[in-house]
């Protein structure tokens, strides 16, 4: 019988022979492929790399107990990108105390796209000076947070957040737009 290098099979592949065999060792290969982007997400919650590793780790032992749910209707990689967003989210919001003293970085690469509506423009959030825009983040809702990091720090297009979010499109240009809002008055209240 001829056997099969699981490296070269594709994520949906492997996630499928993980789910049938319940096998740790296939679940390996698929860590080393996505533990360092899942622990970079974890990093923009966390205020440490100890606590960014510490909730890597947390979410793929929840990914362990959960891939079943993996249903194939879009890549993996786009599902295990929201199930770790989703993971931060519930962590940040567990851990209300500790919001406040979480620094996430964004870069200053923001792109003016997509979303053109009069109130607030994506020249605006350029304008902000990075640090406060750090701590406007940080107070504004984590699913605000999270689908503006979506957005702009991770630079996905509204079609990839829609499937992150499995949301429609008027949801996700929705959501932007209420967020955008809510991180201005927030940085507007710090200056």
């Amino acid at each position: 019988m001829k056997t099969i290098d699981a490296t070269k099979l594709s994520d949906e592949e492997l996630v499928k022979k993980i789910v049938e065999n319940n096998d740790t060792h296939l679940f390996a290969i698929l860590y080393d492929r996505y533990g360092r982007v899942v622990y970079n997400k974890c990093y923009g919650f966390c205020k440490s790399k100890e606590e960014a590793q510490d909730l890597a780790h947390d979410v793929f032992v929840q990914l362990f107990v959960k891939i079943r749910m993996f249903k194939g209707k879009s890549k993996f990689s786009t599902w295990l990108y929201s199930f770790t967003y989703n993971f931060c989210v519930n962590y940040v919001q567990r851990n209300s105390a500790k919001k406040k003293e979480k620094n996430t970085i964004v870069t200053d690469v923001i792109k003016d796209e997509d979303i053109n509506d009069n109130q607030i423009d994506d020249a605006s959030l350029f304008e902000m000076k990075s640090d406060l825009l750090a701590k406007a983040l940080e107070i504004i809702d984590p699913a605000d947070k999270m689908i503006l990091l979506m957005k702009y720090q991770d630079d996905m297009s509204l079609k990839e957040i829609q499937e992150s979010l499995d949301l429609k499109e008027s949801a996700v240009k929705m959501r932007l737009k209420r967020a955008k809002e809510k991180v201005v008055k927030a940085y507007n209240e710090l200056l």
